[in-house]
């Protein structure tokens, strides 16, 4: 609540705040002279909380803004009673981050990074490096053996989490931090999901993997390895048994091409050719390989073609289809002397529509990858012993819904392996009950199953989508569980429902306590730590870039990560890692590139031009600064809303007083 002059006793020199009917804000924004001339309205600034569109584009919901701001040194990791920090930034900003997400080193390594896409320096320059960030604090966590803090109690209550992939893996960390006794029920041999048998070890490789499920597993979690719930186990049991269950069994089967003579042998599933490669039984394929998809998927199986190569004089035993199928394993002795084999990647898209991440389609090409774009599947073409020898392809448009081939286009594109990337399926044997007739499982908006309160779903059985999706539904079915085994009602999900930066908790974390304190108040009200019109809108607003000062950033190359460009020779046997991280000062120069969309970043703007000296920096012995770091002498605004103006996070609002 403001105040005017006739409240307070006026003091010399002041400029007292005045009011003006018939005024609005737009009047102001639309003349820029009259603003820094000092004029003004009867409105005052506030402070609003919003969330930043790279977290509002994040799926897993992390709190990005917060640890960019750490890396950076705006908000510094918590003090002991040495007066020293009680860990390092990497530590802190690690932290924050894997408060959504447990996998930084993986999803640093392998997501597409929507959250970069959202990201308002594209409005200015190339957007911020978020990947890059996430990529160093994981290994940095890795390389210093950091481990979550362990549960700090026990409700006394069992969850079962049916898959042992990223949704389950996700759930379960969230669930064990929240005091609740998980088992994990996955019918692999190991841990990971489509991490694991879907993603190559090259992307991933196996040690971050490890190490980073090592971490969920150590908080108390037990595995039943080698388990199918419905065939195994009953789900009746699961249910009887546990107090809730979550189902992210994921999507592990491959789609079929819907084509005629997509049943030869050697026409398999990328789901199928990926697992085998990364259990270590396929060691190498035949002379041709022919992918259909367009997505990332396509793309790993093109790249892991290429790597593999083939050898001469295979046996009939050798084929990849009788790996693939179970019938035998790779000798790996066999692939001292492979050759490199010719690959064709199919997509229906055209290469610039492409849904895969550009830079890895630029990287299939010069590995040596033929990409053959807007084109559609006719036919498998067999030979006389019933195996594929060719995709016939042709051009196509589309009517209504139905694809209309262009006569005279097809063209044969000879292969001796056809691998079918252009999707995933559920396996419901047992669990058919759960079957939206789709092939997926149908939730609600908690991702609770219809008319099984104690069951949750997360994951590519909802839709088969990103890895940093289905952490995403991990965290919101962690929360619907513990609310419901709360005896709480599963609440409404917020409008934007991500990791939101907490002044309260920042402010305890720091030692201190705090009281709210509701309806009139003084504006010149000199207490300790006091933030005057402060508004949490994060969990109902993204800030666009129309809200931020954009003149106030300068243009700063972003700092690349290394990549390893390899060629049609050098890709043939090269597993290696390909993506090098960023080191210490670049990690920091790249987070400094964050414009902290809806926080203040502490630059000082609103301080420097304010006419009335209004505006004015807190006492840091007061406390933490982040979020609070200046704050207004209302007795003294006269609502010119310059602060506002030149604002470059948007943090500042003009709006009290209406």
């Amino acid at each position: 609540m403001s105040v005017t002059s006739k409240d307070v006793k006026k003091t010399e020199g002041v400029t007292w705040r005045r009011y003006k009917d018939g005024q609005t804000e737009e009047d102001y924004r639309s003349n820029q002279d009259k603003i820094f001339q000092a004029g003004w309205t009867h409105k005052c600034p506030e402070y609003m909380l919003s969330t930043p569109p790279c977290q509002g584009s994040c799926p897993a919901g992390e709190d990005i803004r917060s640890y960019l701001n750490i890396v950076r040194g705006i908000e510094k990791p918590p003090v002991g009673a040495d007066g020293k920090p009680t860990m390092p930034w990497e530590e802190y900003a690690w932290r924050r981050l894997t408060e959504a997400n447990p996998f930084p080193a993986v999803m640093g390594r392998v997501c597409p990074a929507p959250c970069e896409s959202g990201c308002n320096r594209n409005q200015v320059e190339e957007n911020v490096g978020i990947n890059s960030v996430e990529h160093y604090l994981g290994n940095w966590a890795l390389e210093h053996n950091l481990a979550f803090a362990q549960p700090t109690k026990d409700t006394g209550k069992k969850v079962a989490v049916i898959g042992g992939g990223p949704a389950g893996l996700a759930a379960a960390y969230q669930l064990r931090l929240k005091g609740y006794g998980v088992t994990i029920f996955d019918d692999h041999a190991e841990l990971g999901g489509m991490m694991r048998y879907g993603i190559p070890g090259f992307r991933t490789p196996r040690d971050v993997l490890d190490g980073e499920i090592k971490r969920i597993v150590d908080l108390g979690v037990e595995t039943r390895l080698n388990c199918r719930i419905g065939t195994d186990i009953s789900m009746a049991e699961i249910e009887k048994t546990y107090d809730a269950v979550v189902m992210g069994l994921g999507a592990q089967g491959g789609r079929s091409l819907p084509v005629d003579g997509a049943d030869a042998p050697n026409c398999v599933t990328a789901v199928a050719f990926l697992r085998a490669f990364n259990e270590g039984r396929l060691q190498h394929v035949g002379n041709k390989v022919v992918v259909i998809g367009g997505g990332d998927t396509s793309i790993d199986v093109a790249t892991v073609a290429r790597r593999l190569g083939k050898i001469t004089n295979a046996s009939s035993t050798d084929l990849p289809e009788m790996v693939l199928a179970g019938h035998a394993a790779h000798d790996v002795a066999s692939i001292a002397a492979r050759q490199g084999v010719e690959v064709v990647l199919v997509s229906r898209a055209t290469i610039d529509k492409m849904a895969a991440n550009k830079h890895e389609i630029e990287q299939a090409k010069a590995e040596g990858i033929e990409i053959v774009g807007g084109v559609t599947p006719v036919a498998v073409i067999k030979g006389a012993d019933g195996r594929a020898t060719a995709l016939r392809v042709a051009e196509f448009e589309m009517v209504g819904n139905e694809t209309k081939i262009k006569e005279g286009t097809e063209v044969d594109i000879p292969g001796d392996l056809i691998v079918s990337a252009i999707g995933q399926a559920v396996d419901f044997t047992g669990l058919e009950e759960f079957n939206n007739n789709k092939g997926l499982i149908r939730a609600d908006k908690n991702y609770r199953f219809p008319g099984k309160p104690n069951v949750f779903v997360a994951g590519d059985v909802i839709r088969p989508h990103l890895l940093t999706t289905a952490i995403g539904h991990a965290r919101i079915c962690a929360e619907g569980i513990d609310e419901f085994l709360s005896g709480e009602e599963v609440d409404k999900r917020p409008k934007v429902d991500v990791h939101h930066w907490d002044m309260i908790r920042k402010w305890m974390e720091s030692g201190h306590d705090y009281q709210e304190r509701h309806g009139q108040q003084w504006g010149t009200s000199g207490d300790k730590g006091l933030l005057h019109n402060f508004e949490d809108r994060s969990g109902r607003y993204v800030i666009p870039s129309t809200e931020l000062f954009l003149g106030h950033f300068a243009k700063t190359p972003r700092n690349q990560r290394g990549v390893t460009v390899l060629n049609k020779d050098s890709a043939l046997g090269n597993f290696e890692d390909r993506l090098h991280a960023l080191d210490d000062k670049q990690v920091v120069a790249e987070a400094k590139r964050c414009m902290s969309c809806g926080l203040c970043f502490e630059c000082d703007n609103c301080v420097v031009y304010c006419p009335q000296t209004a505006v004015f920096k807190v006492k840091k012995k007061d406390g933490p600064t982040t979020g609070r770091y200046v704050d207004t002498d209302y007795a003294k605004c006269i609502g010119c809303h310059i602060c506002a103006d030149v604002c470059p996070t948007g943090y500042i609002q003009m709006g009290m007083g209406d």
